[in-house]
């Protein structure tokens, strides 16, 4: 074939893609129609994760995986429109972190409700202004986000889906470096960037502001009295900044995991997760007694930490991740003993892995 031939077979190709295309987005059309008059959830992340398995299965390695998961993220983006009014909240405005997982995770199609704070996030979910909320969990770097871990204990939502984004910060300015005074952005962001600022930048005022992107917005206003932003380079496009330094987070592979919240429970997919709180009564070896109980069903224990309760003074909240599912054996036995040894016990949710793009 000459190259004249060739391009006439891809024009044709394009043609049956496009014709294809139109027959599966009428079937997500019906599929909309039956969820909506069963009340039935858009967004199944188990259908998901495993639809992302089927393709790659069906990939066998000929295209790379990446390329082909972001075409599918903005086919099954244009799907969640047509079957539906779909909203997704986040922490704003445009450019954060959480935005780009929130595009990562649902695609460029779809509305989007940029909130002031994580708990306004919380709140549109929970009032139905938004489908579901996207929210970060733990940061490799940095450790757990503890205003939203706080925000499950008392939020009636569920973690439907987590993903990872990698997070490369950088140090964003419309001034010289050595005319940098102060530095804005989000407290996360600040702690995984501690150790290159204090050898960077010592004297240099550090503010908190309540996302990167805001923090970006406030060094180009505030340049002329040197004033700088740590946070994506998405967030310094968006303000005209520079980019004095690039990934100047003190761990080179630096990762966020983020959760999808909804209201709804999802189903085992296999390969789940299940997140967690718990506290214990105040005696010798309660603790032991619970962690004893996990180990004796055999359940993976990812994850444990402790945080102030906030209800009385020296009392603890005991957050935990494990492996398997809340309505699966062996954990779902699991948990019945646990809640017979806690105080409190409440799961945030069982949902799986889905994979990063």
């Amino acid at each position: 074939m000459n190259l004249s031939d060739i391009r006439n077979a891809i024009d044709e190709l394009d043609g049956q893609i496009i014709r294809l295309l139109h027959r599966r987005f009428d079937l997500v059309q019906q599929v909309g129609s039956i969820k909506r008059s069963g009340s039935s959830p858009i967004y199944v992340p188990e259908r998901e994760a495993a639809l992302y398995a089927r393709i790659h299965r069906l990939n066998a390695g000929k295209l790379p995986e990446k390329a082909l998961k972001a075409i599918y993220r903005e086919i099954i983006s244009c799907s969640f429109i047509l079957e539906g009014n779909f909203k997704v909240a986040y922490l704003g405005p445009e450019g954060t972190w959480s935005h780009q997982a929130a595009v990562q995770q649902f695609g460029s199609s779809i509305d989007m409700i940029p909130c002031a704070g994580f708990r306004e996030v919380f709140d549109e979910v929970e009032r139905g202004n938004a489908s579901y909320g996207v929210v970060p969990m733990e940061n490799s770097t940095y450790g757990s986000v503890a205003q939203v871990m706080d925000l499950f204990i008392e939020s009636p939502l569920r973690i439907c889906a987590q993903m990872q984004l990698r997070i490369q910060n950088c140090l964003l300015a419309n001034t010289a470096q050595d005319s940098i005074k102060t530095i804005y952005s989000h407290p996360q962001i600040l702690g995984q960037c501690r150790g290159w600022l204090e050898r960077k930048y010592p004297a240099a005022k550090l503010i908190e502001m309540p996302s990167s992107t805001a923090a970006a917005r406030i060094a180009a206003e505030r340049a002329g009295e040197g004033a700088a932003a740590i946070g994506s380079a998405l967030a310094g496009r968006l303000h005209g900044l520079g980019i004095l330094e690039e990934n100047i987070q003190d761990r080179p592979f630096n990762t966020t995991r983020f959760v999808i919240i909804g209201t709804q429970d999802t189903k085992p997919t296999g390969g789940d997760r299940t997140s967690l709180c718990f506290t214990v009564h105040h005696h010798a070896g309660s603790l032991a007694g619970v962690l004893d109980r996990i180990r004796k069903h055999g359940i993976n224990l990812l994850s444990i930490e402790s945080r102030p309760s906030r209800q009385a003074d020296w009392e603890y909240v005991f957050y935990a991740d494990v492996e398997g599912h809340a309505g699966d054996e062996p954990l779902k036995s699991c948990l019945k003993d646990m809640a017979g040894v806690c105080s409190f016990l409440k799961v945030f949710g069982s949902f799986p892995e889905i994979a990063s793009i």
